[in-house]
């Protein structure tokens, strides 16, 4: 009996890896239009993509990060820039694809712009530190996204957002772990209303990986509290802030900085037949955030709290 189970859960995997190795035809021919490609992933993706021949359209929010990539690609890839909180930008950037692609269509739309600028207790925070980041990571992506899905229709392509094993467990305060629950329950929906047209979506869920996307937010935290109004302050206390920052900065120590990780999940959903609907991404997120987010909540919080110490003027 239980050699016959072994022997049919060793036939489904074989079936798998034999299932996601086919690759779809013609990739050459094929248009991809990634966001954030001045660096971190989006740049790393972008000269993975041309390197493997696919026709690249990479947004680039800076123009000295756009003559960079430039630079080190081939003649196939085109730059534009694009801020994704400008929805008139968003409106040029995809005239300016339409153009690009023709008739073809947009085989894929890659959204990796993203930030990650304040982490602390939600109540060191102010709204506007909140909607600084929603504004990028969800709202962005939600504009990028609808402006561009005719194109993507047209040629029956993908849409990969970039979502964040935080956007399956919570770890921290601020804006960053909002955004990315919101994009996970967007391209949750979008993927079962695109379903019927033939586009596939994908989400990928990193872990920690070194990118322009963390730097520096230990070092804000300081600032937060130095910042924050005096009872807050006396409520927490200097032993909380300590503990806090060590956790943010051993986060920051402890991140990847194999890109490969996460730009080869990006391209197996663009150029495999049967891509996978999420892609965990990074030894801690397969290992420790995903485990961990199927785990009662009783539990997560018990293990959260025993991280900190309990604040000044806890109950």
């Amino acid at each position: 009996m239980w050699l016959f189970l072994a022997a049919l859960v060793a036939l489904w995997f074989l079936c798998q890896w034999y299932r996601e190795r086919q690759k779809v035809e013609n990739l050459m021919e094929k248009y991809v239009f990634i966001t954030g490609c001045d660096s971190g992933f989006g740049n790393q993706l972008a000269r993975q993509l041309d390197a493997r021949g696919l026709r690249v359209l990479a947004s680039c929010l800076t123009p000295e990060g756009a003559e960079q990539l430039e630079k080190v690609t081939s003649d196939r890839l085109k730059t534009t820039l694009l801020d994704v909180t400008n929805t008139e930008n968003v409106a040029a950037a995809t005239e300016w694809a339409k153009t690009c692609v023709g008739n073809k269509g947009l085989w894929g739309l890659v959204n990796n712009a993203g930030i990650n600028c304040l982490v602390a207790p939600n109540e060191w925070l102010r709204k506007e530190d909140f909607a600084k980041v929603l504004d990028i990571n969800l709202l962005g992506l939600i504009d990028v996204t609808l402006q561009m899905l005719p194109l993507v229709r047209k040629a029956r392509g993908r849409v990969v957002n970039m979502s964040s094993s935080a956007g399956r467990l919570a770890a921290y305060g601020g804006g960053y772990v909002p955004s990315k629950f919101a994009v996970e329950g967007f391209s949750d929906t979008l993927r079962r209303e695109l379903s019927p047209f033939g586009v596939r979506t994908s989400i990928i869920e990193p872990g920690g990986f070194a990118t322009n996307v963390f730097n520096n937010v230990g070092n804000n935290i300081k600032d937060v509290f130095n910042h924050m109004p005096p009872h807050i302050k006396e409520c927490y206390g200097q032993t909380y802030l300590d503990a806090y920052y060590r956790f943010i900065c051993t986060l920051e120590k402890k991140s990847q900085k194999n890109l490969y990780l996460v730009t080869d999940c990006i391209e197996h959903a663009l150029t495999s037949r049967y891509p996978r609907t999420r892609y965990s991404a990074g030894w801690d997120a397969k290992f420790l955030f995903l485990s961990a987010s199927y785990l009662p909540t009783a539990i997560t919080d018990y293990v959260y709290t025993f991280v900190f110490p309990k604040p000044a003027q806890a109950v």
